[in-house]
């Protein structure tokens, strides 16, 4: 049997292995839009501290996905846990860990970079200091305190995408998911960003699953998930995985993974 037909190895081993437990698990998950099957028993672990990507072409089935991880859908078979805690038992409980940015911009305009956030962090319960301090910590962190007192209808496509994900990440989640978060932007602020979210996944141990088309946003120590037609055709490190398809690099596998056919 030739590499590329051998099912995907199993995901919950390779978290065991690594002595970790998942940041998120996603087990046996299926799902149907009427008679159209978007996502086909789809498994896999995003470990504390790793960036990893979810890589598939337009239409196989991440945002789908990502709508069932945020509860956005109802699971139909399968399991999600965050941090351990079972969405389809603890249901909107289960999502306080985790951190979202969505593809469609979500901020309100007409607020200034801070009020956005304020508002935000007074969701989660912050208030008072606390809610000043997590405010300071990712302006910070997203290199976006000078732009504090700006309304988000000035800012830049590429400064929009920072304030979200400082937006994500004033809880202090452990799980931070992207989908296809650099959409629309120019080169230099997909890079900007891309590097960015790889530094908070080492920093903070956080663990980060993005949702991209565009494989020059994974880095070579990254893990990937590879999506097709809602079916996993593979999953692991970069490395590993372009060892199992004899590929050159992780493009050239994707590509071969992703042809008409291949899953």
């Amino acid at each position: 049997m030739s590499d590329r037909g051998r099912k995907p190895k199993n995901s919950n081993a390779n978290s065991m292995r690594s002595g970790q437990a998942s940041a998120l698990s996603v087990s046996g998950v299926s799902f149907s839009y009427g008679a159209v099957r978007a996502l086909d028993d789809v498994s896999f672990d995003v470990l504390p501290g790793r960036f990893t990507g979810l890589l598939g072409p337009n239409g196989a089935g991440k945002t789908t996905l990502f709508a069932l991880i945020t509860r956005l859908l109802s699971q139909e078979r399968g399991e999600i846990e965050i941090a351990g805690r079972d969405l389809a038992r603890f249901g909107s409980a289960a999502l306080a860990p985790l951190g979202i940015v969505f593809q469609q911009p979500t901020l309100d305009l007409d607020l200034t970079v801070r009020q956005n956030l304020a508002y935000f962090a007074s969701l989660h319960g912050l208030s008072g200091a606390a809610r000043t301090r997590a405010i300071e910590r990712e302006l910070d962190r997203m290199e976006m305190s000078g732009r504090a007192g700006e309304r988000v209808r000035v800012l830049n496509g590429g400064h929009r995408r920072r304030v979200e994900i400082a937006r994500a990440l004033l809880h202090d989640p452990s799980v931070l998911i992207l989908d296809e978060p650099t959409v629309g932007l120019d080169v230099p602020s997909r890079a900007a960003i891309v590097a960015h979210v790889h530094a908070l996944a080492q920093e903070r141990g956080l663990g980060v699953l993005w949702a991209t088309h565009l494989i020059d946003e994974i880095e070579a120590g990254d893990d990937i998930v590879l999506l097709h037609r809602g079916r996993i055709v593979e999953r692991g490190p970069v490395a590993d995985v372009v060892k199992r398809t004899g590929a050159k690099d992780i493009s050239e596998a994707f590509d071969g993974l992703t042809r008409a056919g291949a899953a």
